[in-house]
């Protein structure tokens, strides 16, 4: 389906640029389908054809971009590796992705792949050089909904990456539930996060159907999206909550004139009650946020014309033909009220783990829903209230306790920019909590008393942290998210 919808795209849009690349050259959508074209007549010549992998560890680019439409219509499956793992995490993605060919930046291919090595082109002319077969295209493919079109590698954050597949079906769907059957009505953008991710991935036929303009950014940074924003006149701001907050944390934030954004998108994590509000004051805008995993699509959402306290308590309600249920550990759905395991069922669900059955059967409950590994209660307003992850729960004297309901608390502490809570072990409690806050003020940073007399307005006293620790940046991993991992590691060194 995507090389049907960016050759009509074509059609539609012709020239208008479609991208801009990091270097600041543009690239239109007639530009995106016949150089895609002559893409996918190179790949073929390499052996690329049905239901083989291209794997493309590539920074967010037009190259990128062109590989993954050229492949789409050789009928091919892109494995998407982000560029910013280490190599031996590259490894793994790769070794799991199997690819026939891999596409990398310069030192970017593997020993033991078969590969090709790209520099940053410097215009549509050297885009893809010495890849392109000039003035050839491939057959136009049947459509065939259940042919697999992407791989979309989950984070690793609590283990070995998996690789869901998304196939013609699941992208038509999640494109119908984007934009319907409306082509056109698109603005002006910004990409603040890796093409390898579920976003880009599955919703690039969207994007194409809006003609708008995105501007890449080859490396996110807080003050090059405020730039953008402000130098474009753009209306809407996307990014996960990292992103947002250390755009909210710029010393110069009221410097730039941010009129004209009317619009923030969160997703890739929930936002803490503070960073909502903050950043519904100070963009002065309305603000939605979007739930999903990697496995399920898409998922729960707020509205921008929901009341403001949604998006502060909750991710919202699940969007048209999604299904949600809570369950215990037997798999049972949990009474009203009560927290039980998030699962997800809808027609954009992933199809399978890439070449791991077993890994499969234990993502999907019997009854096909997906299970995302969080944790979550429904509130009497339908709305899905997250508490933590599964595997993130700690016990502290025989009580559960949740570091995102923790830290959504914590969050709204006058002196607190942003916080996570970690366990650590303790020869009396079992585990108990270690608060990370990043201070507003560095200078003024909040005492583990006032945080605690903050919290124990809202939170039981088992849920409050033993510890307080202040540092200058939470750590995050290469998908932008914060990096437990580390924190479980800071949480148990020494004071």
């Amino acid at each position: 389906m995507l090389g049907a919808t960016i050759r009509e795209a074509a059609a539609r849009f012709d020239g208008s640029p479609a991208y801009v690349a990091p270097a600041g050259w543009p690239i239109s959508y007639s530009d995106l389908d016949w150089i895609s074209d002559e893409a996918a007549t190179g790949l073929a010549a390499r052996g690329v054809g049905p239901g083989g992998v291209v794997a493309l560890v590539l920074p967010p680019g037009p190259e990128y971009i062109v590989l993954y439409l050229a492949a789409a219509k050789l009928g091919a499956v892109t494995a998407g590796v982000n560029d910013r793992l280490t190599e031996r995490e590259r490894a793994g993605v790769l070794e799991r992705a199997a690819p026939l060919l891999v596409v990398g930046g310069p030192g970017g291919v593997p020993p033991g792949f078969d590969g090709l090595e790209l520099a940053p082109a410097g215009s549509t002319t050297e885009l893809l050089d010495g890849v392109r077969v000039a003035g050839d295209s491939p057959l136009p493919l049947p459509d065939y909904p259940d042919r697999p079109v992407a791989i979309v590698f989950t984070s690793g954050t609590t283990g070995a990456p998996k690789g869901a597949v998304y196939c013609n079906r699941q992208l038509t769907f999640i494109t119908a539930n984007d934009v319907g059957d409306s082509w056109g009505g698109g603005g002006r953008g910004f990409t603040g996060t890796s093409f390898a991710h579920l976003g880009f991935m599955t919703k690039l036929a969207g994007n194409l159907r809006r003609g708008g303009v995105n501007f890449i950014m080859t490396r996110w940074s807080a003050q090059g999206s405020l730039e953008l924003l402000e130098r474009e006149r753009m209306h809407t701001v996307a990014g996960v909550p990292a992103q947002i907050a250390l755009m909210l944390r710029r010393p110069d934030f009221d410097r730039y004139d941010l009129s004209s954004v009317q619009y923030i998108v969160v997703g890739g994590g929930p936002v803490t009650p503070g960073l909502a509000k903050e950043a519904r004051e100070r963009f002065g805008a309305k603000l939605a946020t979007r739930y999903s995993c990697t496995e399920a699509g898409i998922g729960l959402g707020t509205a921008f014309d929901d009341p403001d306290e949604d998006a502060i308590v909750s991710v919202g309600r699940p969007h048209a033909a999604v299904e949600l249920r809570l369950l215990d550990d037997a798999d049972v759905e949990v009474p009203s009220g009560e927290v039980g395991s998030v699962c997800l069922r809808s027609p954009a669900v992933m199809t399978g783990y890439w070449g791991d059955p077993e890994g499969t059967r234990a993502a999907f409950t019997p009854d096909g829903f997906v299970r995302t590994g969080d944790l979550g209660w429904v509130d009497d307003r339908g709305r899905l209230r997250l508490v933590g992850r599964s595997k993130e729960m700690y016990v502290r004297g025989g009580y559960n306790v949740y570091p995102v309901e923790v830290e959504g608390v914590l969050s709204t502490h006058p002196d607190v920019a942003a916080v996570a809570v970690a366990p650590r072990p303790d020869p009396v409690m079992g585990e108990i909590g270690v608060a990370f806050v990043v201070p507003r003020d560095p200078e003024r940073p909040p005492t583990f008393r006032s945080l605690r007399d903050h919290g124990a307005e809202q939170l039981a006293g088992y849920k409050l942290p033993d510890h307080l620790r202040v540092i200058d940046v939470l750590p995050l991993t290469a998908a932008e998210k914060v990096d437990r991992r580390a924190l479980a590691a800071l949480a148990t060194a020494p004071d």
